[in-house]
C-alpha cells in the first residue's frame, strides 16, 4: 500500500489528481489537503511514501513548506502548471514534477520510478541541491517565495527588511511591499552582500539606500522611501564606520 499525501490549493486540482491515482495506480491510501500550513503536521506525523506538492501556493509556496517539515523521508514529486524558473532548479536537482493538468502515462511513469527505489532515497540531498540551484539559476537575483510565487529580485531594489516576530516584510524601491512568512533571522541568508547590514533585531538595510541618520540614544536611519529604522547600540559603531559617520 503507498501511502500518499496530495497538498494543492485549488480542491480541483486535489480531486483530479486523487481521481487520477485511484483509477490507474495499485493498493493506494490517498489523503488530501488544501492548505500549506496544515499539510506539514499531516506529513510529519503520517509518514507518507509519496507527497505531491504544489508549487505556486498562497498561504505558502512549496519551497517554504519543505523547509517547515522535519520528516522528509518521502518520495517528492512537486506539481506545477507554469513555473519555467523553479522547473529549471527542479531538473538540475533530480526531484520528479508533473505539469498540471496531470498526464495519465507521466503519472504511472513517476510513480513505476519510485517504485524502483528506496523510499525517500537521497531526498535530503536533493532538496539542499534544490535551494541552491534556486539561487544559481538566479544568477544575481534575489530569489524570495511569497503569495504562491518566487519573486527575482535586484539586490539595488530592495530598500530594507523589517521583522514582525515571524513575518517579514520586503520595501522595494518601486513602493511594493513583500510579506513572507520567515522570521528575519532566515531571509537575511538571502542577503549576504556588503551593502546589507541589520542595524537592529527587526531591522536590515540596504546602505545605498540611507537618507539621513537621526541621532538618539541608538538612533534611527531613515530611507529613501521615506521609512525609518531604528539602530541598536551595539551596531552603532560598525553602522558609523559603513556610512564614514562621525560619532
Amino acid at each position: 500500500m503507498l501511502k500518499i499525501v496530495i497538498v494543492d490549493d485549488e480542491n480541483d486540482a486535489l480531486e483530479a489528481l486523487e481521481w487520477k491515482l485511484n483509477n490507474y495506480i495499485e493498493d493506494v491510501d490517498i489523503t488530501l489537503c488544501n492548505s500549506p500550513l496544515k499539510s506539514i503536521e499531516i506529513i510529519d506525523n503520517e509518514s507518507p511514501d509519496i507527497v505531491f506538492l504544489d508549487i505556486q501556493m498562497p498561504e505558502m509556496d512549496g519551497f517554504t513548506l519543505l523547509e517547515h517539515l522535519t520528516n522528509r523521508k518521502f518520495n517528492l514529486i512537486f506539481t506545477t502548471a507554469h513555473d519555467e524558473f523553479a522547473l529549471k532548479a527542479i531538473k538540475v536537482s533530480a526531484i520528479d514534477y508533473l505539469l498540471k493538468p496531470v498526464d495519465k502515462d507521466e503519472l504511472i511513469s513517476a510513480i513505476d520510478k519510485i517504485k524502483e527505489k528506496k523510499k525517500g532515497q537521497l531526498l535530503e540531498d536533493k532538496l539542499q541541491l534544490l535551494l541552491g540551484n534556486l539561487n544559481e539559476t538566479a544568477t544575481d537575483k534575489i530569489n524570495i517565495s511569497a503569495d504562491g510565487k518566487i519573486y527575482l529580485l535586484d539586490k539595488e531594489d530592495v530598500i530594507m527588511l523589517k521583522s514582525d516576530k515571524s513575518y517579514t516584510t520586503l520595501f522595494l524601491t518601486n513602493e511594493q511591499q513583500i510579506v513572507v512568512s520567515k522570521t528575519l533571522k532566515e531571509v537575511e541568508k538571502k542577503f549576504q552582500f556588503p551593502d546589507f547590514f541589520r542595524v537592529h533585531n527587526s531591522y536590515l538595510i540596504n546602505l545605498t539606500h540611507v537618507k539621513q541618520y537621526l541621532k538618539g540614544l541608538g538612533g534611527e536611519l531613515i530611507m529613501t522611501n521615506g521609512h525609518t529604522a531604528s539602530i541598536s547600540r551595539n551596531k552603532k559603531t560598525a553602522l558609523f564606520g559603513k556610512l564614514y559617520l562621525d560619532n
